[in-house]
Protein backbone atom coordinates (compact mmCIF):
# COMPACT_ATOMS: atom_id res chain seq x y z
CA UNK A 1 0.00 0.00 0.00
CA UNK A 2 1.34 3.42 -0.98
CA UNK A 3 1.51 6.08 1.71
CA UNK A 4 2.68 9.66 1.65
CA UNK A 5 4.65 10.63 4.77
CA UNK A 6 6.86 13.42 6.04
CA UNK A 7 10.58 12.74 5.72
CA UNK A 8 11.03 12.86 9.51
CA UNK A 9 8.87 9.69 9.69
CA UNK A 10 11.39 7.67 7.65
CA UNK A 11 13.10 4.72 9.31
CA UNK A 12 15.55 2.07 8.15
CA UNK A 13 13.67 -0.80 6.51
CA UNK A 14 11.06 1.32 4.72
CA UNK A 15 10.67 0.91 0.96
CA UNK A 16 10.95 4.42 -0.44
CA UNK A 17 8.74 4.45 -3.53
CA UNK A 18 9.20 8.03 -4.73
CA UNK A 19 10.40 11.47 -3.63
CA UNK A 20 7.90 14.33 -3.74
CA UNK A 21 9.91 16.76 -5.82
CA UNK A 22 12.44 16.93 -8.62
CA UNK A 23 15.28 14.40 -8.66
CA UNK A 24 17.61 17.43 -8.58
CA UNK A 25 16.46 18.18 -5.03
CA UNK A 26 17.84 14.97 -3.54
CA UNK A 27 21.24 13.21 -3.69
CA UNK A 28 20.08 9.85 -5.07
CA UNK A 29 19.84 8.88 -8.73
CA UNK A 30 17.23 6.25 -7.83
CA UNK A 31 13.76 7.10 -6.58
CA UNK A 32 12.74 3.62 -5.43
CA UNK A 33 14.76 1.55 -2.96
CA UNK A 34 14.71 0.02 0.52
CA UNK A 35 16.42 2.22 3.09
CA UNK A 36 19.22 0.18 4.67
CA UNK A 37 21.57 2.92 5.88
CA UNK A 38 20.69 5.63 8.45
CA UNK A 39 23.02 7.95 6.52
CA UNK A 40 20.55 7.87 3.62
CA UNK A 41 17.84 9.25 5.90
CA UNK A 42 20.23 11.98 7.06
CA UNK A 43 20.89 12.91 3.42
CA UNK A 44 17.15 13.14 2.73
CA UNK A 45 16.57 15.27 5.83
CA UNK A 46 19.39 17.59 4.73
CA UNK A 47 17.80 18.06 1.30
CA UNK A 48 14.85 20.25 0.36
CA UNK A 49 12.55 17.21 0.04
CA UNK A 50 9.78 17.35 2.67
CA UNK A 51 7.57 14.39 1.76
CA UNK A 52 8.01 10.96 0.21
CA UNK A 53 5.91 7.99 -0.90
CA UNK A 54 6.58 4.63 0.79
CA UNK A 55 5.23 1.18 -0.11
CA UNK A 56 4.30 -0.63 3.10
CA UNK A 57 3.84 -3.89 1.17
CA UNK A 58 7.57 -3.96 0.38
CA UNK A 59 9.02 -2.56 3.60
CA UNK A 60 8.26 -1.31 7.09
CA UNK A 61 5.07 0.64 7.67
CA UNK A 62 4.71 4.09 9.20
CA UNK A 63 4.07 4.19 12.95
CA UNK A 64 0.42 4.33 14.07
CA UNK A 65 -0.92 7.86 13.86
CA UNK A 66 1.18 8.77 10.85
CA UNK A 67 -0.31 10.21 7.67
CA UNK A 68 -1.94 7.45 5.64
CA UNK A 69 -3.24 7.87 2.08
CA UNK A 70 -4.96 5.05 0.25
CA UNK A 71 -3.40 3.57 -2.90
CA UNK A 72 -6.29 4.91 -4.99
CA UNK A 73 -5.81 8.42 -3.62
CA UNK A 74 -2.05 8.25 -4.06
CA UNK A 75 -2.35 7.09 -7.68
CA UNK A 76 -4.81 9.88 -8.44
CA UNK A 77 -2.47 12.45 -6.93
CA UNK A 78 0.52 10.97 -8.78
CA UNK A 79 -1.42 11.16 -12.06
CA UNK A 80 -2.28 14.78 -11.36
CA UNK A 81 1.35 15.64 -10.56
CA UNK A 82 2.51 13.87 -13.74
CA UNK A 83 -0.03 15.83 -15.81
CA UNK A 84 1.33 19.08 -14.37
CA UNK A 85 4.87 18.05 -15.34
CA UNK A 86 3.79 17.12 -18.86
CA UNK A 87 1.93 20.41 -19.25
CA UNK A 88 4.98 22.34 -18.08
CA UNK A 89 7.16 20.58 -20.64
CA UNK A 90 4.66 21.24 -23.42
CA UNK A 91 4.39 24.89 -22.40
CA UNK A 92 8.17 25.39 -22.31
CA UNK A 93 9.23 28.36 -24.40
CA UNK A 94 12.62 29.25 -25.83
CA UNK A 95 14.74 31.33 -23.53
CA UNK A 96 18.12 32.94 -24.28
CA UNK A 97 21.03 30.54 -23.87
CA UNK A 98 22.57 32.78 -21.19
CA UNK A 99 19.43 32.35 -19.06
CA UNK A 100 19.36 28.56 -19.45
CA UNK A 101 23.08 28.03 -18.84
CA UNK A 102 22.82 28.39 -15.05
CA UNK A 103 20.16 25.67 -14.88
CA UNK A 104 22.01 23.54 -17.43
CA UNK A 105 25.18 23.57 -15.30
CA UNK A 106 23.29 22.06 -12.38
CA UNK A 107 21.48 19.52 -14.58
CA UNK A 108 24.79 18.42 -16.13
CA UNK A 109 26.36 18.01 -12.70
CA UNK A 110 23.50 15.98 -11.28
CA UNK A 111 23.19 13.94 -14.47
CA UNK A 112 26.87 13.04 -14.43
CA UNK A 113 26.53 11.84 -10.83
CA UNK A 114 23.44 9.79 -11.69
CA UNK A 115 24.99 8.14 -14.75
CA UNK A 116 28.20 7.38 -12.84
CA UNK A 117 26.18 5.64 -10.13
CA UNK A 118 24.18 3.73 -12.73
CA UNK A 119 27.36 2.48 -14.45
CA UNK A 120 28.90 1.49 -11.12
CA UNK A 121 25.81 -0.51 -10.16
CA UNK A 122 25.77 -2.22 -13.57
CA UNK A 123 29.45 -3.09 -13.11
CA UNK A 124 28.57 -4.69 -9.77
CA UNK A 125 25.96 -6.87 -11.47
CA UNK A 126 22.86 -5.02 -10.26
CA UNK A 127 19.82 -4.83 -12.55
CA UNK A 128 19.46 -1.52 -14.37
CA UNK A 129 15.99 -0.06 -13.88
CA UNK A 130 15.30 2.12 -16.91
CA UNK A 131 12.27 3.64 -15.20
CA UNK A 132 14.66 5.34 -12.79
CA UNK A 133 16.22 7.26 -15.68
CA UNK A 134 12.88 8.83 -16.59
CA UNK A 135 12.98 11.77 -14.20
CA UNK A 136 16.54 12.54 -15.22
CA UNK A 137 15.52 12.56 -18.87
CA UNK A 138 12.49 14.76 -18.05
CA UNK A 139 14.75 17.50 -16.67
CA UNK A 140 17.13 17.22 -19.62
CA UNK A 141 14.14 17.39 -22.00
CA UNK A 142 12.79 20.50 -20.29
CA UNK A 143 16.18 22.20 -20.60
CA UNK A 144 16.38 21.26 -24.29
CA UNK A 145 12.88 22.67 -24.79
CA UNK A 146 13.87 25.98 -23.19
CA UNK A 147 17.10 26.23 -25.20
CA UNK A 148 18.76 23.16 -26.74
CA UNK A 149 22.13 24.83 -27.16
CA UNK A 150 22.80 25.44 -23.48
CA UNK A 151 22.94 21.92 -22.07
CA UNK A 152 24.22 20.33 -25.29
CA UNK A 153 27.13 22.77 -25.46
CA UNK A 154 27.99 22.45 -21.78
CA UNK A 155 27.96 18.65 -21.93
CA UNK A 156 30.53 18.87 -24.72
CA UNK A 157 33.03 20.41 -22.28
CA UNK A 158 34.16 17.29 -20.48
CA UNK A 159 37.39 16.10 -18.91
CA UNK A 160 38.99 12.73 -19.65
CA UNK A 161 37.70 11.41 -16.31
CA UNK A 162 34.17 12.62 -17.05
CA UNK A 163 34.05 11.43 -20.66
CA UNK A 164 32.14 8.14 -20.41
CA UNK A 165 29.45 9.62 -18.14
CA UNK A 166 29.06 13.08 -19.68
CA UNK A 167 29.07 11.51 -23.16
CA UNK A 168 25.90 9.65 -22.12
CA UNK A 169 24.32 12.89 -20.89
CA UNK A 170 25.28 14.73 -24.08
CA UNK A 171 23.91 12.00 -26.37
CA UNK A 172 20.68 11.99 -24.35
CA UNK A 173 20.25 15.75 -24.92
CA UNK A 174 21.21 15.48 -28.60
CA UNK A 175 18.70 12.65 -29.12
CA UNK A 176 15.92 14.72 -27.56
CA UNK A 177 16.73 17.76 -29.70
CA UNK A 178 16.87 15.59 -32.83
CA UNK A 179 13.60 13.84 -31.94
CA UNK A 180 11.90 17.22 -31.64
CA UNK A 181 13.30 18.26 -35.02
CA UNK A 182 11.95 15.03 -36.54
CA UNK A 183 8.58 15.83 -34.92
CA UNK A 184 8.41 12.61 -32.92
CA UNK A 185 5.70 12.57 -30.25
CA UNK A 186 6.38 13.05 -26.53
CA UNK A 187 6.59 9.34 -25.75
CA UNK A 188 8.97 8.67 -28.64
CA UNK A 189 11.08 11.68 -27.68
CA UNK A 190 11.44 10.51 -24.07
CA UNK A 191 12.34 6.99 -25.21
CA UNK A 192 14.94 8.43 -27.57
CA UNK A 193 16.38 10.39 -24.64
CA UNK A 194 16.53 7.33 -22.37
CA UNK A 195 18.13 5.35 -25.21
CA UNK A 196 20.76 8.08 -25.58
CA UNK A 197 21.43 8.05 -21.85
CA UNK A 198 21.90 4.26 -21.81
CA UNK A 199 23.47 3.72 -25.24
CA UNK A 200 26.96 3.10 -23.84
CA UNK A 201 25.90 1.14 -20.76
CA UNK A 202 27.85 -1.83 -22.08
CA UNK A 203 31.07 0.06 -21.39
CA UNK A 204 30.45 -0.68 -17.71
CA UNK A 205 31.44 -4.27 -18.60
CA UNK A 206 34.66 -3.29 -20.35
CA UNK A 207 38.07 -3.71 -18.61
CA UNK A 208 38.89 -0.45 -16.84
CA UNK A 209 42.46 -0.42 -18.15
CA UNK A 210 41.10 -0.45 -21.71
CA UNK A 211 38.18 1.92 -21.11
CA UNK A 212 40.37 4.52 -19.37
CA UNK A 213 43.50 4.09 -21.45
CA UNK A 214 45.01 7.56 -21.95
CA UNK A 215 46.40 6.74 -25.40
CA UNK A 216 45.00 5.40 -28.64
CA UNK A 217 43.68 1.83 -28.45
CA UNK A 218 45.46 -1.07 -30.13
CA UNK A 219 43.53 -3.22 -32.61
CA UNK A 220 43.07 -5.88 -29.91
CA UNK A 221 41.82 -3.32 -27.39
CA UNK A 222 39.45 -1.80 -29.94
CA UNK A 223 38.05 -5.29 -30.62
CA UNK A 224 37.22 -5.51 -26.92
CA UNK A 225 35.53 -2.09 -26.90
CA UNK A 226 33.50 -3.07 -29.98
CA UNK A 227 31.68 -5.63 -27.84
CA UNK A 228 30.06 -2.93 -25.69
CA UNK A 229 26.79 -2.70 -27.70
CA UNK A 230 26.09 -6.40 -27.16
CA UNK A 231 27.19 -6.17 -23.52
CA UNK A 232 24.82 -3.25 -22.90
CA UNK A 233 21.98 -5.02 -24.69
CA UNK A 234 22.49 -8.09 -22.50
CA UNK A 235 22.55 -5.99 -19.32
CA UNK A 236 19.24 -4.35 -20.21
CA UNK A 237 17.52 -7.62 -21.09
CA UNK A 238 17.41 -8.29 -17.33
CA UNK A 239 15.39 -5.10 -16.81
CA UNK A 240 11.66 -5.77 -16.62
CA UNK A 241 10.52 -2.43 -18.05
CA UNK A 242 12.99 -1.82 -20.88
CA UNK A 243 11.42 -0.67 -24.16
CA UNK A 244 12.39 -2.24 -27.48
CA UNK A 245 13.47 1.20 -28.79
CA UNK A 246 16.05 1.49 -26.01
CA UNK A 247 17.34 -2.04 -26.63
CA UNK A 248 17.61 -1.32 -30.35
CA UNK A 249 19.67 1.87 -29.92
CA UNK A 250 21.98 0.27 -27.35
CA UNK A 251 22.69 -2.63 -29.73
CA UNK A 252 22.81 -0.79 -33.06
CA UNK A 253 24.14 2.76 -32.52
CA UNK A 254 27.43 1.80 -34.24
CA UNK A 255 25.81 0.44 -37.40
CA UNK A 256 26.44 2.36 -40.67
CA UNK A 257 24.11 2.54 -43.64
CA UNK A 258 26.77 1.05 -45.96
CA UNK A 259 26.95 -2.08 -43.79
CA UNK A 260 30.46 -1.43 -42.44
CA UNK A 261 29.34 -0.87 -38.84
CA UNK A 262 29.01 -3.28 -35.94
CA UNK A 263 27.94 -5.58 -34.34
CA UNK A 264 25.63 -6.93 -37.09
CA UNK A 265 26.77 -5.03 -40.20
CA UNK A 266 23.22 -3.88 -40.88
CA UNK A 267 22.52 -1.77 -43.98
CA UNK A 268 20.32 1.27 -44.54
CA UNK A 269 16.70 0.10 -44.22
CA UNK A 270 17.72 -2.68 -41.85
CA UNK A 271 18.65 0.02 -39.32
CA UNK A 272 15.80 1.65 -37.38
CA UNK A 273 15.21 5.39 -37.28
CA UNK A 274 16.22 5.47 -33.60
CA UNK A 275 19.50 3.61 -34.19
CA UNK A 276 20.28 6.00 -37.07
CA UNK A 277 19.62 8.90 -34.68
CA UNK A 278 21.88 7.31 -32.08
CA UNK A 279 24.70 6.93 -34.61
CA UNK A 280 24.67 10.63 -35.52
CA UNK A 281 24.42 11.88 -31.93
CA UNK A 282 27.10 9.49 -30.68
CA UNK A 283 29.65 10.47 -33.34
CA UNK A 284 29.03 14.23 -33.01
CA UNK A 285 29.65 14.28 -29.27
CA UNK A 286 32.65 11.96 -29.59
CA UNK A 287 34.48 14.06 -32.17
CA UNK A 288 33.72 17.41 -30.50
CA UNK A 289 35.00 16.21 -27.10
CA UNK A 290 38.60 16.41 -25.93
CA UNK A 291 40.18 12.98 -25.55
CA UNK A 292 43.54 12.05 -24.00
CA UNK A 293 44.96 11.25 -27.43
CA UNK A 294 43.39 14.10 -29.45
CA UNK A 295 41.66 17.45 -28.93
CA UNK A 296 38.01 17.74 -29.92
CA UNK A 297 37.09 19.37 -33.20
CA UNK A 298 35.07 22.57 -33.13
CA UNK A 299 31.29 22.16 -33.60
CA UNK A 300 30.97 23.68 -37.08
CA UNK A 301 34.02 21.80 -38.35
CA UNK A 302 32.64 18.57 -36.93
CA UNK A 303 29.36 18.96 -38.82
CA UNK A 304 31.35 19.61 -41.99
CA UNK A 305 33.37 16.42 -41.48
CA UNK A 306 30.23 14.41 -40.74
CA UNK A 307 28.64 15.71 -43.94
CA UNK A 308 31.61 14.25 -45.83
CA UNK A 309 31.01 10.87 -44.17
CA UNK A 310 27.27 10.98 -44.71
CA UNK A 311 27.17 8.82 -47.86
CA UNK A 312 28.30 5.64 -46.13
CA UNK A 313 27.86 6.35 -42.45
CA UNK A 314 24.70 8.33 -41.70
CA UNK A 315 21.17 8.43 -43.02
CA UNK A 316 21.05 11.74 -44.99
CA UNK A 317 17.56 12.71 -43.83
CA UNK A 318 18.43 12.09 -40.17
CA UNK A 319 21.71 13.99 -40.58
CA UNK A 320 19.98 16.99 -42.17
CA UNK A 321 17.51 17.09 -39.28
CA UNK A 322 20.43 16.86 -36.86
CA UNK A 323 22.11 19.90 -38.43
CA UNK A 324 18.86 21.84 -38.18
CA UNK A 325 18.55 20.92 -34.50
CA UNK A 326 22.01 22.37 -33.75
CA UNK A 327 22.41 25.04 -36.41
CA UNK A 328 24.98 25.14 -39.20
CA UNK A 329 27.17 27.05 -36.77
CA UNK A 330 26.45 25.43 -33.37
CA UNK A 331 27.12 27.28 -30.13
CA UNK A 332 30.87 27.46 -29.53
CA UNK A 333 31.78 27.72 -33.25
CA UNK A 334 34.50 30.23 -34.13
CA UNK A 335 33.48 32.30 -37.17
CA UNK A 336 34.83 35.16 -39.28
CA UNK A 337 32.44 37.98 -40.18
CA UNK A 338 32.64 39.92 -43.45
CA UNK A 339 34.01 42.85 -41.45
CA UNK A 340 37.13 40.84 -40.68
CA UNK A 341 36.20 40.41 -37.03
CA UNK A 342 36.24 37.00 -35.35
CA UNK A 343 33.50 35.90 -33.01
CA UNK A 344 32.16 32.90 -31.15
CA UNK A 345 28.55 31.75 -31.70
CA UNK A 346 26.61 32.15 -28.46
CA UNK A 347 23.05 31.36 -29.55
CA UNK A 348 21.03 30.38 -32.58
CA UNK A 349 18.90 32.82 -34.56
CA UNK A 350 15.16 32.30 -34.68
CA UNK A 351 14.81 32.88 -38.41
CA UNK A 352 17.84 31.42 -40.19
CA UNK A 353 20.54 28.83 -39.54
CA UNK A 354 22.97 31.31 -41.11
CA UNK A 355 22.18 34.14 -38.71
CA UNK A 356 23.11 33.18 -35.14
CA UNK A 357 24.06 35.58 -32.35
CA UNK A 358 27.83 36.05 -32.23
CA UNK A 359 30.14 37.54 -29.61
CA UNK A 360 32.92 39.29 -31.56
CA UNK A 361 36.23 39.76 -29.72
CA UNK A 362 39.09 39.94 -32.25
CA UNK A 363 39.99 42.11 -35.25
CA UNK A 364 41.98 40.35 -37.96
CA UNK A 365 42.74 43.71 -39.57
CA UNK A 366 44.33 45.05 -36.39
CA UNK A 367 45.53 41.59 -35.38
CA UNK A 368 44.39 42.35 -31.84
CA UNK A 369 41.71 41.59 -29.27
CA UNK A 370 38.86 44.07 -29.13
CA UNK A 371 36.17 44.76 -26.56
CA UNK A 372 33.65 41.89 -26.79
CA UNK A 373 30.40 42.84 -28.51
CA UNK A 374 27.31 40.75 -29.16
CA UNK A 375 26.08 40.93 -32.75
CA UNK A 376 22.66 39.56 -33.68
CA UNK A 377 23.09 38.68 -37.34
CA UNK A 378 19.31 38.28 -37.73
CA UNK A 379 18.64 41.85 -36.61
CA UNK A 380 16.97 43.91 -39.32
CA UNK A 381 19.54 46.04 -41.07
CA UNK A 382 22.55 44.25 -39.60
CA UNK A 383 25.38 44.79 -42.13
CA UNK A 384 27.40 41.80 -40.93
CA UNK A 385 27.21 38.19 -42.03
CA UNK A 386 29.32 35.09 -41.56
CA UNK A 387 32.09 34.84 -44.16
CA UNK A 388 33.12 31.38 -42.95
CA UNK A 389 34.18 29.21 -40.02
CA UNK A 390 37.63 29.43 -38.46
CA UNK A 391 39.75 26.63 -37.04
CA UNK A 392 40.32 27.35 -33.32
CA UNK A 393 43.61 25.42 -33.47
CA UNK A 394 44.94 28.04 -35.90
CA UNK A 395 44.29 30.89 -33.47
CA UNK A 396 44.83 29.18 -30.14
CA UNK A 397 42.55 31.46 -28.13
CA UNK A 398 42.67 30.15 -24.53
CA UNK A 399 39.27 31.45 -23.45
CA UNK A 400 36.83 30.39 -26.18
CA UNK A 401 34.67 28.34 -23.82
CA UNK A 402 34.47 31.19 -21.35
CA UNK A 403 33.56 33.62 -24.14
CA UNK A 404 30.49 31.70 -25.30
CA UNK A 405 29.36 30.39 -21.91
CA UNK A 406 30.11 33.40 -19.73
CA UNK A 407 31.48 30.93 -17.16
CA UNK A 408 35.09 30.89 -15.94
CA UNK A 409 36.90 28.40 -18.15
CA UNK A 410 35.10 25.61 -16.54
CA UNK A 411 37.54 22.95 -17.60
CA UNK A 412 34.10 22.48 -16.61
CA UNK A 413 33.92 19.93 -13.93
CA UNK A 414 30.32 19.04 -13.07
CA UNK A 415 31.29 17.76 -9.62
CA UNK A 416 32.10 21.33 -8.65
CA UNK A 417 28.44 22.23 -9.14
CA UNK A 418 26.89 19.14 -7.60
CA UNK A 419 24.60 19.31 -4.61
Amino acid sequence: MLKKINVDQLVVGMHLKEFCGSWMEHPFWRNSFVITDPADIDSILASSIKEVWIDSAKGLDVEPGGCIISEEESEAQADAEFSIIESAVSASVQVPVAVELARAVKICAQSKHAVMTMFQEARMGKTVETSQARKLVEDIAESVSRNPGALISLARLKTADDYTYMHSVAVCALMIALAKQLRLDETQTRLAGIAGLLHDLGKSSMPMEVLNKPGKLTDAEFSIIKTHPEAGHELLLDSADVDSIILDVVLHHHEKIDGSGYPEQLKDKEISLYAKMGAVCDVYDAITSNRPYKPGWDPAGSLRKMAEWCTGHFDPIVFQAFVKSLGIYPIGSLVRLNSGRLGIVIDQGQKSLLQPRVKVFFSTRADARIKPEIVDLARHGCPEKIAGREDPAKWNFPDLNELWSGLPDVAWHPAAHAK
